[in-house]
């Protein structure tokens, strides 16, 4: 059964929704589940770990080939195409010689191009949908690499999947979003749908609806979200997992909104989209006299044998602005990132002055 997301994105459904346990854990396990989520018709997928790749090696790490046929027959049972991770060549082997429906590569694949490497050798001459994880760095020409070798191999039915990105000990999430890269990938591959896994963006069912939410307003086809029938039981990530009921409230929770403008919305916002242009050209010419000014002060560092980075200063200076960063109803995360770019901008304009023999 073929996914073919992109060949019918008039006719599905948004969100088009891939539910079910992180792991399959048993067959009546992943029977329950499948049977409580085709319930309303709204799932359009099964998916199920067979082999999980853990940080700790004392952590449960899938049952294996065994749990293959559970998989495969709790979804032919109410109707559903499933999906599984392959990690390398003898689980794309095990996972075809099953018959399952849609292939999906972990974030802790797609950071290895060896290993994506055997895979798409593994699955060339099929017609399996592969579905692709982000890298677990933030990391966009990794992601768009990893879909290339397998369109190299000729797997032409690709979808992208949004996890987010490793990070440590972050205060809200599990793997930060950074929603700006799967718009990046958008961009430079609009052939390729985008699905949301917020399931691990989130790590803890309370962020589940929010980073659902985001993931629709930014037009993406669909999500994956992680669903046990007794989440507190689970062998593994309890904390991100969802009852079936569970997910069937945050479904009906999220609003979606419409990407076609027309009639009065469309002349309203591009008579907007016209302001911010317009705001955007005097940005942009603010910088650049901005970068003349740091070339002026670059000569005169030049001249006096001053170094560029004037840390006490900058520390000064971050702290002040990041101080009005409410005043400018900014985050403080924005001011950060912003005030950052400038300063690296305005040491390459200095570097270029105060050194100009020298080349990189």
């Amino acid at each position: 059964m073929k996914l073919k997301l992109k060949d019918r994105a008039e006719e599905i459904k948004r969100p088009f929704l891939i539910a079910g346990p992180c792991s399959v854990e048993s067959e009546e396990q992943v029977m329950n589940v499948a049977q409580d989520l085709a319930r309303d018709g709204r799932t359009s997928m099964l998916r199920g770990g067979i082999w999980k790749p853990r940080t700790r090696p004392n952590s449960f790490e899938g049952l294996g080939e065994e749990a293959l046929p559970w998989l495969v027959e709790a979804g032919r049972s109410v109707g559903l195409p499933v999906t599984t991770e392959v990690a390398n060549a003898k689980h794309v082997e095990l996972a075809l010689k099953a018959e399952i429906d849609v292939l999906w590569i972990g974030a802790r694949t797609t950071v290895n191009p060896f290993a994506v490497q055997e895979i798409a050798d593994a699955i060339k001459g099929t017609d399996i949908t592969v579905m692709v994880k982000n890298p677990v760095n933030p990391d966009l020409m990794l992601w768009i690499g990893a879909m290339e070798r397998l369109m190299k191999a000729g797997i032409t039915d690709l979808v992208a999947l949004h996890r987010g990105f490793s990070v440590y000990n972050h205060p809200k999430y599990r793997n930060v979003p950074s929603w700006e890269i799967p718009i990046a990938l958008m961009e430079k591959m609009p052939e390729i749908p985008v699905i949301c896994d917020p399931s691990h963006i989130s790590g803890k069912r309370a962020g589940l609806l929010q980073v659902s939410q985001k993931a629709m307003d930014l037009n993406f086809t669909g999500l994956m979200i992680e669903t046990h029938p007794t989440p507190d039981d689970a062998l593994s990530d309890p904390a991100q997992q969802v009852t079936p009921d569970g997910l069937h409230e945050i479904i009906d929770q999220i609003v979606l909104r419409k990407e076609a403008i027309s009639g009065d919305a469309l002349d309203y916002i591009e008579l907007m989209r016209a302001k911010i242009a317009a705001q955007d050209d005097k940005l942009f010419d603010m910088l650049s006299n901005r970068m003349k000014l740091a070339e002026e002060v670059g000569i005169y560092k030049r001249e006096n044998d001053i170094t560029i980075l004037q840390q006490e200063h900058w520390r000064k200076v971050i702290e002040n602005r990041l101080g009005q960063a409410t005043d400018f109803h900014l985050t403080k995360e924005f001011v950060r990132a912003l005030m950052d770019a400038i300063h690296q901008e305005s040491i390459r304009h200095q570097t270029k002055v105060m050194n100009p023999d020298l080349k990189g």
